[in-house]
């Protein structure tokens, strides 16, 4: 029997040394065809293409409830038609009558636009209640009655969903404390109302203050309640509340106080002049509030029978308005547009210091 031959001469390895496991994906590159790197290219570009419209959604979705609550809370301007802005929520704190700056507005509204947006609040009926931007909302109406322009058909608006009245009122208030113009008397007559308005729940004027005006000084708030007493005790009788000054109020309140028949004496006396203007009006008002002395019969009990000397009176200019003066034998009396209570007492004392001393010198080189 023949013996047979190899056909090849093969060194096999061991079964040990033989690798077991997964095959290297470069061994698998090599392996696989176009088709499968095709199908395994796009497999992967759909995976990253659905992760980046995964995180686009999530965030649109972030941006879309920021949005949503950014409207809620009026920080979203949106142009709103005049005809559907109504001001019938809020009892509005501004004297009624021309606006004397109101044309300046309109002008720069005109040359520039609106810097500022207005407030308002959504009705359930479509419309929009006005809760800030009184003149702003003039200025708009007045410019497209004038012009016709539809441009001022509609105006930039913060739209806020269903707030708190308190809040409301709030908001308005602490806008047009800032004003320069606004008079004690328009806080007090807001006061007034607010109180009066069943639907504020609000038990008198005092706490009508407190709700309205948290964000005024203590000091402030008083003045605000003073006038509002005043204009309770006056109702029907005062033409010009707005122009009455604020110390004079405060003192005509007090003496009203102190003596309550004086209140008819004083409505008696303004209601005599039907045609009076602001400042005749207050003209009368303060006669009421002159020291007892100005009395001639009070005057001479006061010195024993003598005549008082007469007294010198004038007017300085300062920087909060004009102090009224009057100076008499040993006596001088300010009258003046701020709270010396809230002076600092030391700056006080110096400045009143100072006046003796120059006027000692004065009248030492008057004498000498």
């Amino acid at each position: 029997m023949s013996r047979k031959r190899r056909m090849f001469d093969i060194d096999m390895p061991a079964m040990e040394d033989i690798p077991v496991g997964k095959v290297p994906d470069k061994v698998l590159e090599k392996r696989r065809g176009p088709m499968a790197a095709a199908i395994s290219e796009n497999a992967d570009a759909l995976r990253d293409q659905q992760s980046t419209e995964k995180t686009i959604r999530a965030e649109n979705d972030r941006l879309a409830h920021e949005l949503v609550r950014l409207r809620s809370e009026g920080l979203v301007t949106e142009h709103v038609p005049l005809a559907d802005v109504v001001t019938e929520k809020l009892t509005r704190d501004r004297k009624p009558g021309p606006d004397p700056e109101l044309d300046e507005l309109k002008d720069s509204i005109r040359d520039i636009g609106l810097s500022n947006p207005i407030r308002l609040e959504r009705r359930t009926d479509g419309r929009f209640e006005l809760i800030q931007g009184m003149r702003r909302l003039s200025a708009y109406r007045a410019l497209h009655e004038e012009t016709g322009d539809e441009v001022f058909g509609r105006i930039p608006a913060g739209i806020s969903e269903g707030a708190d009245l308190n809040d409301s009122y709030r908001r308005m208030v602490d806008e047009n404390l800032i004003r320069k113009d606004i008079s004690f008397a328009e806080m007090g007559a807001l006061a007034r109302a607010y109180a009066d308005d069943a639907a504020n729940d609000c038990a008198d004027v005092d706490k009508a203050v407190a709700i309205l005006f948290k964000s005024a000084s203590y000091t402030k708030r008083s003045y605000i309640r003073a006038f509002a007493s005043l204009l309770m005790m006056l109702d029907k009788v005062l033409m010009h509340p707005n122009e009455i000054p604020r110390n004079l109020g405060v003192e005509l309140k007090r003496k009203f106080d102190a003596n309550p028949g004086l209140i008819r004496q004083v409505s008696t006396a303004v209601m005599s002049e039907p045609d009076r203007d602001g400042p005749r009006e207050v003209a009368i008002l303060r006669t009421f509030t002159e020291q007892d002395e100005s009395s001639p019969k009070k005057a001479a009990a006061a010195s024993g029978g003598k005549t008082r000397r007469a007294k010198t009176t004038f007017q300085v200019s300062g920087r909060a308005g004009v102090a009224k003066c009057s100076a008499s034998s040993g006596r001088i009396e300010l009258r003046y547009d701020l709270d010396f209570t809230r002076v600092d007492r030391a700056k006080l004392e110096q400045a009143i210091a100072t006046l003796i001393d120059n006027l000692q010198e004065e009248d030492d080189l008057t004498h000498g």
